[in-house]
């Protein structure tokens, strides 16, 4: 069976990417299988048969559109195409961003009347919506493997697709590698973090779309609580300003990238991810995997893991004060003694690498035949 996947570009600290990543590992060991990743470019491709489609651009526009016609010209080579870009003929598509028109709606709650009445007008978000719009209504397409039911559900409301081309497969992930036992890996003492400190972790790039500010807010009535943020933005230093006005900077440290992420984790009680708008982050799984309850949001496909109060909580965005209660909620329940950890771990633990890679090998196989 020959198989292309496409992804344009690996970004390390990228969730898609990372999902690649993992699925081309395990798919690897399938003989059945001959995979080739379709890719501008990618960093660490060793054992994978790479397909190089690096055409000229000029800007993010052309960018978009010349991969996606030249990556589009090899299709006809393979039995099955999955594309993780919008990317009209494909047999499959990995809605992995999710919709672009939800997450347009959502940015906006954030943005200026100017910045909004701007991005309606922005010819790339134009062609990424029409490239949408047809990649979904493509006689081509088979299925859409969406990472959570909310982004399934999104897809049916808006491109009208029957049940029979939505297949949700969660992320998986490596419950060895992502384990309570991180906690050996704490870089507490370094960070000056007192050994007994609740500590919340956020991990990921976009502070202003995945909640930074909301973080921030919500740490701010509760003097004990330390905030660790992971990841790379390019607006860091507003977040870190913010924090100083909010009276918090002593008890929050900005990390910037991190080459393993398990010492975050390790160093952390509870993720924290606000988001706007996340089909279902990788982190999250993770942290989950590591025993971390998780604080998130309706716009993030792990709340349809949580149950609130037992392995986390769920609130709006830009609910502050909804953020504010559930900590209280997590730092009573601390002291009651409630094992928020195991509950954590139990939640991620059914999710593995094998899973994820047979439900994707049956997906194959059932639109082979």
């Amino acid at each position: 069976m020959k198989l292309a996947i496409v992804r344009q570009t690996y970004n390390p600290n990228g969730g898609a990417e990372r999902f690649v990543s993992r699925a081309l590992n395990v798919l690897a060991q399938d003989t059945s299988l001959d995979v080739t990743l379709i890719a501008r470019q990618w960093e660490d491709a060793a054992g994978w048969q790479t397909l190089t489609v690096n055409p000229p651009f000029r800007n993010r526009l052309s960018r978009e559109a010349g991969f996606a016609a030249a990556a589009a010209a090899q299709f006809g080579q393979f039995d099955i195409v999955q594309s993780h870009e919008r990317i009209p003929g494909a047999t499959i598509f990995r809605a992995g961003d999710g919709v672009h028109a939800t997450w347009l709606e959502q940015y906006g709650r954030i943005q200026s009347p100017l910045a909004r009445w701007a991005q309606a007008f922005s010819k790339y978000h134009r062609y990424i919506l029409q490239a949408e719009a047809q990649m979904f209504t493509h006689p081509a397409l088979r299925n859409v493997i969406c990472n959570s039911k909310m982004v399934r559900d999104d897809i049916a409301r808006r491109f009208a697709l029957p049940d029979d081309k939505l297949t949700v497969i969660y992320n998986g992930v490596d419950t060895t590698h992502f384990h309570p036992t991180v906690k050996k890996r704490s870089q507490r003492e370094a960070l000056g973090i007192p050994h007994d400190a609740p500590v919340l972790a956020y991990v990921g790039s976009g502070f202003s779309r995945k909640g930074v500010a909301t973080a921030l807010k919500a740490i701010a009535p509760h003097p004990a609580v330390w905030l660790l943020i992971a990841g790379r933005d390019k607006h860091a230093r507003k977040f870190e300003k913010q924090a100083q006005t909010l009276g918090v900077a002593s008890r929050v440290r900005f990390l910037g990238p991190v080459a393993d992420v398990r010492e975050v984790y390790g160093s952390a009680d509870a993720l924290i991810m606000p988001t706007l708008y996340d089909p279902f982050p990788n982190v999250c799984v993770e942290a989950l995997a590591c025993g971390l309850p998780l604080l998130t949001s309706h716009g993030c496909g792990a709340a349809e893991w949580i149950e609130e109060g037992v392995n986390g909580w769920v609130r709006d965005a830009l609910d502050d004060k909804g953020y504010q209660q559930a900590i209280s909620a997590w730092l009573d329940g601390r002291k009651q003694g409630i094992d928020y950890s195991t509950a954590a771990r139990a939640t991620a633990e059914p999710y593995t690498l094998d899973r994820m890679a047979g439900e994707l090998q049956a997906l194959y196989r059932g639109l082979l035949r």
